[in-house]
């Protein structure tokens, strides 16, 4: 039996859908904004926003920006750049901005975050440390950063 209309029409929008984040993904440190996204697939901006909440649970805005400071993460524990070529290089234009956002996301400032989150993925492959600091988005819109500590082991006071 065949799909229905609405159903290929569905599949249509996920497809573009999934386009959009890919180059979310890809283009990060671009300038990127939700009516350039849109233009890219053929849509408006609102219809593009509610699809994209409705198919990944954030906005369009939302899901660049958690790229743009994860990206960023990974930089600042590297230890080699200043918060101001992090903020420029993830794609930011304004280091107030960047700092709040950041500081939403991961719970400390950039700077509290250069210093401890190198110490606490010293010794730990890229892709591992990548991983366990990951934001994760809960469902009021804002993140929750995954604990930089090892989540395996009991934390002292719980010992």
């Amino acid at each position: 039996m065949g799909t229905s209309p609405t159903d290929r029409e569905r599949l249509r929008s996920l497809r573009l859908l999934r386009r959009v984040r890919d180059r979310i993904d890809r283009e990060y440190a671009q300038p990127l904004d939700v009516e350039a996204l849109a233009r890219g697939v053929h849509m408006s901006a609102g219809h593009l926003s509610r699809e994209f909440k409705r198919a990944y649970g954030e906005s369009p805005y939302s899901y660049l920006m958690t790229r743009r400071i994860e990206r960023a993460m990974a930089l600042l524990r590297r230890g080699d750049m200043s918060v101001t070529e992090v903020c420029f290089a993830v794609g930011c234009s304004s280091l107030g901005t960047f700092s709040t956002r950041f500081a939403e996301l991961v719970g400390v400032p950039p700077s509290v975050y250069r210093i401890e989150g190198a110490q606490d993925t010293s010794g730990m492959p890229p892709c591992i440390a990548k991983q366990v600091t990951r934001p994760v988005r809960n469902g009021s819109g804002g993140a929750a950063v995954r604990p930089v500590r090892n989540r395996e082991a009991p934390s002292p006071a719980h010992a």
